[in-house]
Parts: structure tokens; sequence; C-alpha cells
């Protein structure tokens, strides 16, 4: 499986933003979709996940109620809604795919990864 992320940038505190992540290479919805983070000086944190049919999720507590994930299959698509950004939130976003292990915020349980796209929330 090939992940690309996109929709990072420079966006203002308060303000909000959207990530895609599109997968190619197999059947995308035998995968479990998480979004992580990894902000300078410090390890890569979980974000999100979805499960394979959308109607479960999940988020790190910090994100919750200001992020959305959410997924479309037919696109192999997943996206992260993000809105009411902090300064906080400032870090490059990967989006992860995890075939075997089902639902998990462990990132050493995903299969694979995309490249990574910056988000910079200026204050």
């Amino acid at each position: 499986v090939q992940l690309q992320a996109s929709g990072g940038g420079l966006v203002q505190a308060g303000g909000s933003r959207r990530l895609s992540c599109a997968a190619s290479g197999r059947t995308f919805d035998n995968y479990v979709m998480g979004w992580f983070r990894q902000a300078p000086g410090k390890k890569r944190e979980f974000v999100a996940t979805i499960s394979w049919s959308g109607s479960t999720t999940y988020y790190a507590d910090s994100v919750k109620g200001r992020f959305t994930i959410s997924r479309d299959n037919a696109k192999n698509t997943v996206y992260l809604q993000m809105i009411s950004l902090k300064p906080e939130d400032t870090a490059v976003y990967y989006c992860a795919a995890d075939l075997t292990t089902g639902l998990t915020i462990w990132d050493i349980s995903y299969d694979y990864w995309g490249q990574g796209t910056q988000v910079t929330v200026s204050s």
C-alpha cells in the first residue's frame, strides 16, 4: 500500500485545515487508518483512527472535539478535518494503514505510512 498525505500548510490559530491521505496498491477498505503527528523534538503521537467501515473512530484527548477523521472507501481516501487549531498542533502529520491489528493508537501496529505533511499553526 502506498499512502500520499496532502493538505498541510500554514494556518492561523483558530483556523481550520483538512488533510487528505490517498491510498493505492491494495484493497483500501480492508485497512484501519490512522493519523499521527510529530512536532520538532518530540516523539510521534497518535491523533485519530478509524475502522475499515468508518463506523468507529477514536481520538487523542488533545484533539477530541476539534478534529474529525473520516474516510471515503470509494475514493481510497481518509481525511482529517481540523478546526480551532492551536499553535501546539504544529507538527508533521502522517497517515498510516493497519491491516492486522484492528483499531489501535500504537504506531508500531501500523503496517504502512505516508510521507507526512507539515501543518504550522501561527499564534
